[in-house]
């Protein structure tokens, strides 16, 4: 079965002294990626001595509004500060799609037909940019990239069945605004 990897989350500072730590979340569901004996892929920040490649969640709870974590290979603070800004990833089949119809996975979007909302091509889905506000690169067909916010009133459209999204372009934002193309 074909799978790929999602980030779940990055380990923030140790809670404690019993090596348990506080996750920065980085799922719309983390009771289902943080259950106990989930194995998760760990890619330590450059620079860092941190050399474990995978953790295996033993114990989860929510303290106020933050997500704390015990791993079976942190056994102490040392070892849960050692692994401080890591980010952690979950291998989920292929086919699985996110609960909410709204939101997607990276590789379902990645290759989608990009048409404006009168159907013409504005190029293809190059990948994501993950931030305060998440971003899709646009590839246009004269090899520009173009940045769009992911947001309903500029992506008004998700078809992933379909194989495309639509974009609500304005002058600038993927084809070049008119004064730019008069320098060009």
């Amino acid at each position: 079965m074909e799978t790929f990897e999602v980030v779940v989350g990055r380990i923030g500072k140790p809670h404690g002294l019993r090596g348990e730590v506080t996750i920065d979340v980085r799922t719309d569901e983390p009771d289902k990626r943080y259950v106990p004996g989930a194995r998760l892929l760990a890619q330590a920040p450059r620079g860092s001595a941190f050399s474990r490649r995978e953790l295996t969640v033993a114990r989860t709870r929510w303290h106020q509004s933050v997500l704390l974590v015990t791993f079976e290979e942190l056994a102490d603070r040392t070892a849960a500060e050692g692994a401080r800004n890591v980010v952690l990833r979950a291998t989920v089949p292929a086919d699985e799609r996110p609960e909410d119809p709204e939101e997607f996975y990276d590789h379902q979007l990645v290759g989608l037909a990009a048409y404006d909302t009168d159907g013409a091509a504005l190029g293809e889905v190059a990948g994501l940019v993950h931030g305060a506000q998440d971003l899709l690169r646009i590839k246009t067909p004269d090899g520009r990239e173009a940045l769009v916010p992911f947001v309903t009133a500029l992506v008004p459209e998700v078809d992933v069945d379909g194989g495309r999204v639509v974009i609500a372009d304005r002058p600038g934002l993927v084809r070049p605004a008119p004064d730019e193309d008069a320098e060009a």
